[in-house]
């Protein structure tokens, strides 16, 4: 099983893809999720927490996803 990831601007710069399938099983909690995906490459650029958006609502490292949630992790933006 699987977690589809989408990734946006800096975040898909490091694991090479706008999307990544994370091998973890659910349910699993956003922090959980997280760790798992600083250990695929490009992960390292990951802060311990990101923003995380699960069906694109901002959630904290506790939440818990569900099969077929979407969720999606947001890099830091600067607006001007």
């Amino acid at each position: 099983m699987s977690v589809p990831v989408l990734l946006f601007a800096s975040y898909a710069d490091a694991f090479g893809a706008r999307r990544v399938e994370v091998p973890v099983e659910t349910p699993i909690a956003v922090s959980a999720l997280v760790a798992a995906m600083r250990q695929l490459p490009g992960g390292d650029r990951l802060p311990a927490r990101p923003l995380v958006a699960v069906n694109r609502t901002w959630v904290d490292d506790a939440v818990i996803i569900a099969t077929n949630d979407e969720v999606a992790v947001i890099p830091p933006v600067a607006g001007g």
